[in-house]
């Protein structure tokens, strides 16, 4: 009885079989043998998220091939299990489906190789039964010459142990992570170089058309020409900068973050276009000269303030009802009753510290009551009663001593206009 069990799946014969016809199915054997060495075309049925290749016993198929192609249009990957798992054979797979989708070689539950659209992979399936495995026969290639005419793309790592030798150019979309370079050629720089770190020069640094950086004497000596045969528009420097010296600058000198930790001295004006913004204290030991000062936060002086003019505190208007009174915001305070109102403790309270209020009654549809909060404190204890008069104005102040909110004066029945 003929049997299959070989790796072509080619018919062998029993012995005494076939009496007659074994030419017939030794030449069927010899064409599937030739058949092993070609090109084979198996299409996957539209969208097919698996799919399974046997080869045939004893007949044409294409599965049998060397070179095996799959074809077919995907919208996933597709896992192809080759059969039988007891094949033992190494085999050239082609995806060249359409739709940008992976093939999956599988021939059992052990390992399997992934083959991305439009590429080849050479692999092994090992035959093991149902634990077969499919193996990337290139997984670690060893070769001593290496060429390719063509485009050459590396999918992750890339180590050289020797020497790169290139005729060509070299485009880098990405990121190169140089650790040395040593360069016998010129640098072309089609745009900005940058460094983040730092750049050491053994030798001079000659720039343009022969001038040099590298002693003193260079550098006083060198010159920019008008025709911007040199042009020096910006220093990139990524990482610190110690000078020992002096610093000149002729020009203008346009900085993102300055950190002096020491002294700065200015010989002239200095002229800020932007904000200035402190995180630590104002030392001036001489005048501050300050046309317009916008100060958001505290503003704390251990002596004397002397102004030329009037120091003018801006009028905040409070809402009435039960009236919010913010002791640093509003210390200059004016409140219109429409309503009878209760004024509630003042918040942000500091010891030492005067405020003052102009109370007035609504001009027509008054008037309104005023109540204060026990904070407030008044002479006698006793809380004085808001003006009763139409577009009447009381003005109260007080300074505050840590617990209360004593009342240190008062002026009443004043004429709103």
């Amino acid at each position: 009885m003929a049997t299959y069990v070989n790796n072509l799946r080619l018919k062998e014969i029993a012995t005494g079989d076939e009496s007659g016809t074994w030419g017939t199915s030794t030449n069927t054997n010899l064409e599937l043998i030739g058949e092993a060495l070609g090109i084979g075309t198996e299409a996957i049925t539209t969208n097919a998220d698996t799919h399974t290749t046997t080869v045939a016993d004893g007949s044409a198929d294409a599965g049998r091939a060397m070179h095996l192609k799959y074809t077919g249009t995907l919208d996933s990957a597709c896992t192809i299990t080759i059969g039988p798992n007891t094949m033992k054979r190494v085999q050239i797979i082609e995806n060249a489906t359409s739709g940008s989708q992976n093939i999956i070689i599988s021939q059992g539950s052990g390992a399997n190789i992934t083959i991305p659209a439009g590429d080849t992979k050479v692999v092994y399936l090992d035959g093991a039964g149902s634990g077969a495995a499919v193996v990337d026969v290139f997984a670690s290639l060893n070769v001593v010459d290496l060429k390719v005419q063509d485009d050459l793309t590396v999918t992750d790592d890339l180590t050289v142990n020797g020497d790169i030798d290139l005729e060509g150019s070299i485009d880098v979309n990405g990121t190169a992570n140089l650790d040395v370079v040593d360069i016998d050629g010129a640098v072309d720089m089609a745009s900005t170089l940058a460094v983040t770190g730092i750049v050491t020069l053994t030798d001079d640094l000659i720039i343009g058309d022969g001038k040099t950086i590298g002693s003193a004497s260079d550098v006083d000596a060198m010159t920019i020409a008008a025709n911007g045969q040199i042009t020096l528009t910006q220093t990139l420097i990524g990482t610190a900068l110690d000078i020992s010296g002096d610093i000149d600058v002729d020009g203008t000198t346009n900085l993102d973050v300055v950190d002096i930790d020491g002294a700065v001295d200015m010989a002239t004006t200095l002229a800020v276009a932007g904000n200035v913004d402190f995180n630590g204290d104002l030392d001036v030991d001489g005048t501050a000269n300050l046309d317009n000062t916008d100060i958001d936060g505290t503003l704390n002086t251990s002596g004397v303030v002397t102004s030329q003019t009037s120091a003018n505190i801006s009028q905040v208007a409070l809402t009435d009802g039960t009236v919010s009174w913010d002791a640093a915001a509003a210390a200059n305070a004016f409140l219109l009753l429409e309503e009878n109102s209760t004024i509630s403790a003042p918040s942000n309270a500091v010891e030492g510290a005067i405020i003052s209020i102009e109370v007035a009654q609504h001009a027509s549809s008054g008037p309104y009551t005023l109540a204060w909060n026990a904070i407030f404190e008044f002479v006698g204890d006793v809380t004085p009663t808001q003006t009763a008069t139409d577009a009447k104005t009381d003005i109260y102040a007080f300074r505050y001593n840590g617990s209360k909110w004593q009342n240190i004066g008062i002026s009443q029945n004043l004429t709103q206009s």
